[in-house]
């Protein structure tokens, strides 16, 4: 069994450096022609996204109309009232430090979710699949694939930051092993 976790492909938060994680946005125009140009070869899979628009316009950019699942338990972490602002906006604000302050990952910004919260949802939907017992592709977000990978491959020592792939990429796992993809 093969599973491919792809990040779907960049979009104005992306290119504007905002938390968007619950904001249900399309690609970019750039972002859906940097996906036309790579190329996967697992149309023999079973496809599944988060259901938000941005998984869905790449599932399409990247496979063609194939038939696919939706699963929300895959969706970007949410980032409450810091959603769709940058750095640079929130840098002063009294909620934005104290969320920053201590553990981040434990941190719940102010009506959203931890980083603790979304892996503890993502680890259990990646289970299901898990025991499907056949390829799959995942396209999803980049918060969900390093907590995925984080998960999968604690020897490695990486923060989420550092699994997170580039839109439109990512890994395929299989055999206890992964590669970077495509």
């Amino acid at each position: 069994m093969t599973i491919y976790l792809i990040r779907h492909g960049r979009t104005e938060a992306n290119d504007r450096h905002l938390y968007c994680g619950s904001t249900d946005l399309p690609l970019s125009r750039e972002g859906a022609e940097e996906l036309r140009t790579l190329h996967y070869s697992c149309q023999d899979s079973i496809f599944l996204t988060s259901g938000m628009r941005r998984t869905e316009e790449t599932l399409k950019i990247l496979f063609g109309s194939v038939p696919h699942q939706t699963d929300p338990r895959f969706r970007e972490v949410d980032f409450g009232i810091f959603e769709m602002k940058s750095y640079e906006t929130l840098k002063n604000d009294p909620a934005y430090q104290a969320w920053l302050a201590g553990n981040n990952e434990e941190n719940i910004p102010p009506k959203g979710e931890s980083g603790a919260q979304m892996t503890h949802r993502v680890l259990g939907a990646f289970s299901d699949i898990q025991n499907a017992g056949a390829d799959m592709v995942l396209v999803t977000h980049g918060g969900v694939i390093a907590a995925i990978m984080a998960h999968l491959f604690p020897e490695e020592r990486k923060n989420r930051y550092q699994w997170q792939p580039k839109p439109g990429h990512g890994y395929e796992i299989s055999g206890g092993t992964y590669r970077p993809i495509p």
